[in-house]
């Protein structure tokens, strides 16, 4: 059972020999945290960097992180809550590393009689390899307390591991060629200048080459090397854009400085335009900071108030989109204000419908459940009080909106409160398409052309 409420052992109450222990899993998250709250940031300590060349991670758990875990026993356990330090010893041995298990250990070997308890430390890995020992004399409390670790606000690492991983994955394809539609203002245009040195992407940018070379001078951007189709009007930029789709010289396609609705009307017409037999939609991939794994939220963009059949080729589209993302099954949670079936909420038969439809092979690819509401469909906890039973209930992958209205809000929520970042694709033509918006970050622009080019390796160009 999980102790929340830590009680002290008072000085008066304190035998020789009495010990106490607690466990601890050293994670990526805990050297993050510690490395700003002590502010050393040696890249040896750090998960992600290769602090002695040698071509790997380190993820060496700091020596004083590791010894800090001697004082949670004391803290929590024994003596417990009330516990002051008078003074630490400390004998290092050994390294720890993120995804270890570390055992912290406390003994009490003598009491002094100006009041103070000496204690023999120690933590240990779980094989029981010593990382360090030494002795900790403390002033135990003299009254009896207690504690509600529930009074201390939590902390989530603001780090996006996922996107990370995307890059990573990308930048071992193929390039992709993409064609980026009137890349006329800085956002844009550095954008799919930095995909190109990631090879992520090359570029064939459509638009007034007189303002997107006085863009680039501007900005010290370099546009050697980078293939530009000079033409001023938007409209017809977008259309050379599904051309060059058409003709195989591009596989995918990212919006620049210019309407959607200028960008998207070449692409849905019913001739020459690059429609399939089914509807488009747009899916933001969110790193949500804290969270186990990508998560797809679904229509924000596109489709207005879809009926069903456009809800089916919504899920299907997401579904697609996560199995690029290497999600071989994805869980995809179709949203309502309630779990349970209610005819006067429309989208509760909707979501019902659809979980029907994926159980009987007309969404395939997917495990599909709902109506699920937003809390029962990303925690197992609120999935369980509910008593929801499925696999998808409490994990879901991917969320699937009423409406444009919800599932906009609930992303832009996503990223300004919860502060995730967001790649933004279109799916359902015959090429992935790239709508960035103003406000992105480079690393959302990168994770949206990583996303546009891990898709279109896998499904390819369909003429």
């Amino acid at each position: 059972m999980h102790v929340t409420i830590f009680e002290n052992v008072p000085f008066d109450d304190l035998e020789v020999g009495m010990e106490a222990e607690n466990r601890r899993l050293c994670v990526a998250d805990d050297l993050y945290v510690f490395a700003h709250a002590s502010g050393n940031l040696n890249p040896l300590h750090l998960p992600h960097e290769d602090g002695d060349k040698d071509g790997k991670p380190e993820a060496v758990a700091p020596s004083f992180w590791v010894a800090s875990q001697i004082s949670s026993v004391l803290g929590n356990k024994l003596p417990g809550p009330g516990t002051l330090y008078k003074s630490q010893n400390l004998r290092f041995h050994a390294r720890a590393h993120a995804g270890d298990e570390l055992v912290a250990r406390v003994k009490l070997i003598r009491k002094t009689e100006a009041g103070s308890a000496v204690f023999e430390t120690s933590v240990t890995l779980s094989d029981g390899t010593v990382l360090v020992e030494g002795e900790a004399e403390v002033f135990a409390p003299t009254e009896k307390h207690s504690f509600d670790i529930h009074d201390v606000p939590g902390l989530t690492v603001e780090s996006h591991r996922h996107f990370d991983k995307l890059l990573e994955m990308a930048e071992a394809l193929p390039t992709v060629r993409m064609a980026v539609v009137a890349p006329e203002e800085e956002n844009s245009l550095r954008g799919a200048l930095m995909a190109a040195q990631h090879r992520l992407i090359i570029p064939v940018l459509i638009g007034s080459e007189t303002k997107i070379r006085s863009v680039a001078g501007q900005n010290g951007l370099s546009l050697d090397g980078v293939e530009i189709v000079d033409c001023p009007s938007h409209p017809e930029a977008a259309q050379i854009a599904v051309t060059m789709v058409h003709e195989g010289r591009a596989s995918a396609i990212m919006k620049g400085h210019l309407h959607t609705d200028d960008l998207l009307r070449p692409i849905l017409r019913s001739s020459g335009g690059l429609k399939t037999g089914r509807r488009i939609s747009h899916i933001f991939v969110m790193d949500v900071p804290g969270l186990s794994h990508l998560l797809l939220v679904t229509d924000a963009a596109i489709n207005i108030a879809p009926d069903l059949p456009t809800k089916v080729d919504i899920v299907q589209n997401a579904i697609d989109l996560a199995q690029s993302l290497r999600i071989e099954t994805p869980k995809v949670g179709v949203l309502s204000a309630v779990e349970t079936v209610n005819p006067k909420i429309p989208s509760t038969l909707d979501a019902a419908a659809l979980s029907k439809m994926a159980d009987r092979g007309q969404i395939t690819g997917g495990m599909v459940d709902g109506p699920l509401a937003m809390d029962n469909a990303v925690s197992l906890a609120a999935a369980r009080t509910k008593g929801l039973k499925s696999s998808v209930a409490g994990q879901a992958e991917i969320l699937v909106a009423p409406n444009l209205e919800s599932g906009n809000m609930l992303a832009k929520e996503l990223s300004f409160i919860a502060h995730s970042e967001a790649a933004g694709v279109v799916i359902g033509a015959r090429c992935p398409i790239v709508l960035n918006s103003r406000s992105d970050s480079d690393k959302s622009r990168l994770a949206s052309c990583a996303v546009a080019a891990l898709h279109a390796q896998r499904v390819g160009v369909q003429h």
